[in-house]
């Protein structure tokens, strides 16, 4: 293994970067997962007013599938 102090400079600052972009990348998941589980919890709670599948797919941007399967 190289040692020197530019090395572990430049691995510092690699392992830096990593960080940076694992964190990121965990914050956009997490922003979607939230997307979804909003527009699966707006769908439930339209069904459960008796809301037609169809107006429930273009409130929500769910598939009239998704809808169905929710349904069930």
């Amino acid at each position: 293994m190289v040692e020197s102090p530019v090395y572990d400079m430049i691995l510092q600052e690699g392992m830096l970067k990593g960080r940076q972009e694992g964190r990121q990348e965990g914050r956009q998941e997490g922003l979607y997962e939230g997307l979804i589980n909003a527009r699966l919890e707006t769908a439930r709670n339209m069904l459960k007013e008796g809301e037609p599948i169809e107006k429930i797919s273009r409130f929500t941007g769910l598939s009239v599938k998704e809808v169905q399967k929710i349904r069930l």
